[in-house]
């Protein structure tokens, strides 16, 4: 893209931005529904079962259970059979300023006898099979026009392209795992099926969201039994209402049961701004560096809340340094012994304080940082901390 096309494209975002910012204090937890593939494109198609009718009966039945509930507000990229580019899905999201976007698939293999659920999230995988379902889902926007200029050049053919298309992967990576999981385990739980996993891939219609985003492959429709269940009223009725609960269980924990509950929300859109807008980088002056004071042990009380602000979830370990954290001090980090480090900014007692923790934090570029709290070492939700 070239800087003529840049400043046109953030302009229009930045524009965009704007007015959905005018339209977001009804206080709704947004969804947007994507029903994968539609029209020209059939998806995978098996013994007379074509995954863009499976995926779409699918949507629609997990909207019409979340329409009925209470503070959730829905949207779709499509409702019924047309076909939709995939940055077009994640725009529709973006638009509606969403706080999640879930894409509902179905897979599907040459051995026929694969069976299973399995929830992406964005990121690159070193899994050769990950990365075929992702390279399989991404070939769709061949059937876009000018699909070159759209996606910046990228070839889903081409590998430099799939690990070039991840430079924000991590961005909301720890929202889109929780939801992920949450689905995950409603199957494995409440439908008894086999569960494949939460996994990473590089899914454009994933990368282009702005918000915490899954892609649910819902069960394979090359396995005959599983093909027939997948294509019946009462499977996809099971299938939705599983992730349906899954959606719902994860706007109790992070936004509250109520519609005006959602002031912390940890899926706050970022807004982009054209690089000759960015104010430049200050100089640090050219010294011997100090290492930061120690931080002063702090000493709780059993059953108290103490608020932390997450700033960040990345893969890579940083030291807590402000330097590495423009700025900001008292960083805490936590790993919970897998691969992905959270870096947390401040610590009170003070529901309050912590909000204005929270504001440093974006005033200092962590758009997307959010509020969380801890009882005994332990993660409890905002709504819990705040009535304690």
């Amino acid at each position: 893209m070239n800087s003529k096309n840049k400043i046109k494209y953030f302009t229009l975002l930045f524009l965009c931005t704007g007015m959905l910012t005018a339209f977001a204090q009804s206080g709704k937890f947004k969804v947007t529904l994507d029903a994968g593939h539609g029209g020209k494109d059939w998806g995978a198609v098996y013994s007379g079962h074509v995954e863009k009718n499976v995926a779409l009966g699918i949507v629609l039945k997990v909207g019409k259970i979340l329409e009925s509930t209470p503070s959730i507000n829905v949207n779709y990229t499509r409702k019924t059979d047309v076909f939709i580019d995939l940055i077009e899905r994640a725009n529709i999201a973006n638009r509606a300023d969403a706080n999640i976007f879930v894409s509902i698939h179905c897979n599907a293999n040459k051995n026929t006898a694969a069976d299973g659920t399995e929830t992406y999230v964005m990121g690159m995988s070193k899994s050769a099979s990950n990365l075929a379902v992702a390279k399989s889902e991404n070939e769709v926007i061949t059937m876009e026009k000018d699909y070159k200029e759209k996606y910046d050049g990228f070839d889903p053919n081409s590998p430099e392209s799939m690990i070039g298309i991840t430079i924000e992967q991590e961005l909301y990576m720890e929202n889109s795992i929780a939801l992920a999981s949450k689905v995950q385990s409603r199957f494995r739980d409440d439908l008894k099926k086999k569960s494949r996993g939460v996994k990473q891939a590089p899914y454009m219609v994933l990368h282009k969201a702005a918000m915490p985003r899954v892609l649910i492959e819902t069960g394979f429709i090359s396995n005959p039994k599983e093909g027939a269940a997948l294509d019946s009223e009462e499977g996809q009725q099971e299938i939705a209402q599983a992730i349906a609960d899954a959606i719902i269980s994860y706007k109790k924990e992070y936004y509250g049961s109520g519609a005006n509950e959602s002031e912390d929300k940890p899926s706050l859109k970022i807004e982009k701004t054209p690089e000759s807008e960015v104010a430049p980088k200050q100089d640090i002056p050219v010294k011997t560096p100090e290492k930061p004071k120690p931080e002063e042990p702090k000493t709780t009380a059993i059953g108290e809340v103490v608020f932390k602000v997450q700033i960040s979830a990345s893969g890579k370990k940083l030291d807590p340094t402000p330097s590495n954290f423009k700025g900001l001090k008292n960083i805490s980090v936590s790993n919970d012994g897998g691969s992905l480090y959270k870096y947390m900014y401040g610590e009170t007692t003070d529901y309050e304080a912590a909000k204005q923790n929270l504001a440093e934090a974006k005033a200092k570029g962590y758009d997307s940082a959010y509020l969380v709290a801890f009882r005994d070492g332990k993660k409890i939700s905002i709504q819990e901390a705040i009535k304690k």
